[in-house]
C-alpha cells in the first residue's frame, strides 16, 4: 500500500514538473516573441528593419530543425539586429530562431 502511495505520488510530482517546465517555456516564448515585436514596432519607421527579420525566416527553419547546426547569413543578421536593438534580452539563437518562425 505504501509503495503505491509513493508511486503515484512520484507520477503526480513529475505531472506537476513537466506542466511547470511547458508553462515556462510557453512564457519565454512568448516575451520573445513580444521583444521581437517590439523591435519591429520601435523601428517601424525604417522597413530595412522589418525586412531582417522577415529575411530569416527560412534560415530560421533550418537553424530549428537541425537543432543548430545549420545557420545561415540572413539568421546571423537578424540575431545581430535583434540583440542591437534589445540587450536586455536573454534568450538563446533557438529560442530566438523559434520566435520569429512563430511570428
Amino acid at each position: 500500500m505504501i509503495r503505491s502511495i509513493r508511486l503515484l505520488s512520484s507520477a503526480a510530482l513529475l505531472a506537476f514538473a513537466a506542466s511547470a517546465s511547458a508553462t515556462s517555456f510557453v512564457v519565454t516564448t512568448d516575451a520573445i516573441v513580444g521583444a521581437i515585436g517590439a523591435t519591429s514596432d520601435a523601428t517601424s519607421s525604417s522597413t530595412k528593419d522589418d525586412k531582417i527579420v522577415k529575411a530569416a525566416r527560412d534560415d530560421a527553419a533550418s537553424f530549428v530543425a537541425s537543432q543548430g547546426d545549420i545557420r545561415g547569413a540572413h539568421l546571423q543578421a537578424a540575431l545581430t539586429h535583434i540583440r542591437a536593438q534589445q540587450p536586455q534580452l536573454q534568450a538563446s539563437d533557438m529560442q530566438i530562431a523559434e520566435a520569429i518562425l512563430a511570428q
